[in-house]
């Protein structure tokens, strides 16, 4: 077992909370809701929550709700894996953590000709950080951030809203997402 692995056993009280429960499985159906959407050449963003999830992006509602419906279908048949995705959010957090860390750590020193010295070295490093960070970020979302299972989730509702965005003359298309567990 990783140690990856251990740490969601650990934190498994908490992961398993109705609440976090709920968010962790939006946030999966999100994931495969966009993955669905992307195959249509649709891209999308998006944020989960204990109700729901909204999408960020131009796409009419009609595929909004087919992809969801086909991705909450697909996921209760057992394809658990498009709870993961690789543009979400914990691998940017994981890679920025983690280049961010070997620089730190890398650059610690006193006198500041000392650390440019070190510089192509700490380059180095952050590369592989950035390599390890996508396996490790998968890792954390299946783990931790993602729940593939989604158990009886049911789809509520698909609506679409267009908000202006602030200091911008453009608006931006929503479509929110509501979901209900039994």
């Amino acid at each position: 077992m990783s140690p990856l692995e251990q740490a969601a056993e650990y934190a498994a009280p908490v992961l398993r909370h109705p609440i976090i429960l709920r968010i962790r499985r939006n946030h999966g159906l999100e994931h495969a809701t966009i993955h669905i959407l992307n195959r249509q050449r649709y891209q999308l963003s998006g944020r989960s929550s204990e109700t729901g999830f909204v999408l960020l992006g131009e796409a009419p509602t009609e595929q909004v709700e087919s992809a969801v419906r086909e991705a909450l279908q697909r996921m209760k048949a057992g394809e658990h894996k498009l709870a993961l995705h690789p543009n979400c959010g914990t691998n940017l957090v994981t890679a920025g953590f983690l280049t961010t860390a070997l620089a730190f750590f890398g650059f610690a020193g006193r006198r500041w000709r000392s650390a440019w010295e070190r510089f192509p070295t700490v380059m180095i490093f952050m590369m592989a950080g950035i390599l390890l960070s996508k396996p490790l970020g998968l890792s954390l979302q299946r783990h931790f951030t993602t729940e593939g299972d989604l158990g009886d989730m049911e789809l509520v509702s698909v609506t679409r809203e267009t908000v202006n965005l602030p200091l911008k003359d453009q608006q931006l298309t929503m479509h929110r997402i509501i979901t209900t567990q039994g």
